[in-house]
């Protein structure tokens, strides 16, 4: 499964991803894990979440985070939501792209049983149809 939390910037966006980034880590029985562009999160997101910087790691563009993604799910087979802060920061603004993503993320989802939560820093009706195949709005 996978959900796009979409928006304009400073329309609560990363709120509402970290409000569901406590709720499922309290709920899960696995591992829970967000994404970020920078170390922005550290002290909102709860200290049972695995927090990841893409910078840290190097990771910019569609493919890295896509390999970046797969890693996290080959080395830990209980990972159980995966959380994408500022993805259009991480991977750019090439929609085609990102519905690619989308598209290849959902067999992940399928393959793993791991559901993605994205937040995508756009208005709804810019987006391509293709993303929306893939994913459900929150």
């Amino acid at each position: 499964m996978i959900s796009l939390i979409i928006g304009k910037k400073g329309s609560g966006k990363t709120k509402k991803m970290v409000d569901l980034v406590n709720e499922t880590t309290s709920a899960s029985k696995g591992n829970v894990v967000c994404i970020e562009k920078e170390p922005n999160l550290t002290f909102n997101v709860t200290n049972k979440a695995r927090l990841l910087d893409t910078d840290y790691y190097g990771v910019s563009g569609v493919d890295k985070l896509y390999g970046f993604i797969c890693g996290i799910c080959a080395g830990n087979y209980d990972v159980t939501d995966i959380f994408i802060d500022a993805t259009f920061r991480i991977v750019g603004r090439n929609y085609d792209q990102v519905a690619e993503l989308l598209a290849k993320l959902e067999g992940v989802s399928k393959q793993n049983d791991v559901k993605f939560y994205l937040t995508l820093s756009e208005d709804k009706e810019n987006l391509p149809i293709e993303m929306f195949k893939y994913a459900e709005v929150i």
